[in-house]
């Protein structure tokens, strides 16, 4: 499948990474619902990206909002041939912190929207793939997870985030294997230190610190750059099951 054939949701799509993924799928010819549950910038965000790109308000822990929205993204998309989830939360604090130790419902927080809201979008998209008509490869649908090198070299501080991203890429591949049978592939993506809203409002000599200890190229990640390997695995069938880091070869210290 080529990325202008792309009947797409893309999770977190108000910004980021996910805003990205969306901007790069429309300017190739395909077509791309935004799920956020940031309605205003969310709608911003699909207008500006023009009559392919189209909004829909939705919370990622709603197994019942994450349903609805997909089923009519799918009848806007004329069909639906991918799912990028990108949306998600930091999470950071120490498990004990200056106040005391971390509190077990912030902790569940972020496994809810980062671990839960992605298999809930997973199941959701798949159970409408499945009954796409097969490309030559038997292939109906693609479906990406975005974890991170937190997966791998969790910072102190980062006990939640790390714990879900760890659990996204663990659940690649037996969900890759199982959905096989309906030619769906699923594979993970695990971004290194990006330039994000979140770090676009930290100091600029904070940013370029960050930069700087990325071994090559000696800078923060471009969101394109994650857009385009997200067209990567959409074009290249043979990619299933795996998580692939894009991250400088940086590994990241304690803290």
């Amino acid at each position: 499948m080529k990325i202008s054939d792309a009947r797409a949701v893309v999770t977190g799509g108000a910004s980021g990474l996910g805003h990205a993924v969306a901007r790069h799928i429309v300017a190739a010819g395909g077509r791309v619902c935004l799920l956020d549950v940031q309605e205003g910038p969310g709608q911003a965000a699909a207008s500006a990206l023009g009559a392919n790109a189209s909004f829909a308000k939705c919370d990622v822990t709603s197994e019942t909002e994450v349903n609805a929205a997909m089923q009519a993204a799918a009848k806007n998309l004329g069909g639906l041939n991918l799912l990028v989830n990108c949306a998600g939360v930091i999470g950071a604090g120490r498990v004990l912190g200056k106040n005391g130790p971390m509190a077990g419902d912030f902790f569940t927080r972020v496994v809810h929207i980062n671990l839960i809201g992605t298999f809930l979008c997973d199941k959701a998209a798949a159970a409408l793939m499945q009954n796409n008509a097969p490309s030559a490869d038997g292939e109906r649908g693609v479906i990406v997870h975005t974890s991170s090198v937190a997966a791998f070299e969790g910072q102190i501080g980062q006990a939640a985030y790390s714990a879900t991203k760890a659990a996204v890429s663990g659940m690649t591949l037996p969900i890759a294997r199982e959905f096989a049978q309906f030619g769906i592939r699923v594979c993970s993506l695990a971004p290194g230190i990006f330039a994000t809203p979140m770090l676009a409002g930290m100091p600029q000599d904070v940013q370029d610190s960050l930069g700087k200890q990325v071994p090559f190229p000696p800078r923060l990640g471009k969101p394109e750059e994650f857009a385009a390997l997200v067209q990567t695995i959409f074009e290249v069938a043979y990619l299933n099951g795996e998580t692939i880091r894009l991250d400088g070869a940086i590994r990241m210290q304690p803290k």
